[in-house]
């Protein structure tokens, strides 16, 4: 395929994004895959940098055993069949808009089977959306043809300040409901940025919405030692913990319900044995402090003052 440059400066936030592309890829060519994405691996193909990182199962040495590709990118892969499952939900429940906030190299809307009428947002930097659209070019021929069954719009903002205004003029609608997904998003914004996502999340929210994000609760000394994250330095160029935001989090849970919102958090090992396959808590695990928090807003509420100041409309 065609050379494509990598989202700016293939480090930081930017190489995670590459990080679970990787994963998504080994997760595809699973035997017991749980979910697919066919072109995650040409998002890593087009990155030098990544040219030594396994895009098969057979390629991880240490199978599922092995710390970064086997039982992190086992993480990533039921963490995405989760979301897949959630967002199809709420489509199929009538939710015509879903907005990706940090897309990333996230394909969903080439890849899912929407119901036809769907509009998916994809929100994130410039450069992360350009090398996008720039892989998606050179796809080569034995590339699946994207399904087009969803509108794909894709809406330049930096998300750690204002973008609400860069999503309505994009065509988003603050009446319709909406299906919203941060997906690892939160895990590197400040406070005070994940709680004005919240906020913007809960305005733009007609009855009917739907949220889904990932919430990290503070680690010990001994699982921020884990052998998860010193081979993500090592194999991937990726430090993790240097990435996650320091400080005091949000209860944003409690702050969703508090507007009227049902929302749980849920330990990513629930999934793994509802599926029967995924990564088992063991002693001391760094994926024991990740939160999945599904949230919906009701159709029968009546939006209060924090909502968008538009009336509802059906879905």
């Amino acid at each position: 395929m065609a050379e494509a440059k990598p989202p700016a400066a293939a480090h930081g936030v930017a190489r995670t994004a590459l990080l679970v592309a990787a994963a998504r890829a080994i997760e595809t060519h699973r035997a017991d895959a749980l979910a697919a994405d066919p072109y995650a691996e040409h998002f890593v193909h087009a990155e030098p940098t990544c040219a030594d990182w396994p895009l098969r199962p057979e390629r991880v040495a240490g199978g599922e055993a092995d710390p970064l590709w086997g039982r992190l990118g086992r993480y990533f892969g039921l963490r995405t069949r989760v979301v897949d499952d959630f967002l199809l939900g709420a489509a199929r429940a009538g939710v015509r808009q879903v907005v990706l906030l940090g897309a990333g190299l996230d394909t969903r809307a080439h890849r899912l089977p929407w119901p036809a009428g769907r509009t998916v947002y994809e929100l994130d930097r410039r450069p992360v959306l350009a090398f996008k659209a720039r892989v998606h070019a050179a796809l080569p021929p034995s590339a699946p043809a994207p399904d087009e069954r969803a509108r794909r719009v894709a809406v330049p903002v930096d998300l750690a300040g204002p973008w609400e205004s860069a999503l309505t003029d994009a065509g988003f609608d603050p009446g319709r409901p909406t299906a919203w997904l941060a997906e690892g998003l939160l895990l590197y914004l400040p406070e005070a940025a994940e709680r004005r996502l919240v906020d913007t999340v809960d305005r733009l929210s007609a009855p009917g919405s739907a949220f889904f994000y990932e919430i990290k609760r503070p680690e010990p000394p001994e699982v921020r030692a884990d052998a998860m994250y010193t081979r993500a330095v090592r194999d991937a160029g990726v430090d993790l913990l240097a990435l996650f935001a320091p400080g005091p989090r949000p209860d944003s849970v409690a702050d969703l319900v508090a507007r009227g919102w049902s929302a749980t958090a849920h330990s990513p090992f629930t999934f793994a044995r509802r599926h029967g396959r995924g990564p088992r808590e063991i002693p001391h695990d760094p994926l024991a402090a990740n939160r999945w928090v599904l949230a919906h807003r009701s159709r029968s509420e009546s939006r209060g003052p924090s909502a968008a100041g538009r009336p509802a409309a059906p879905g």
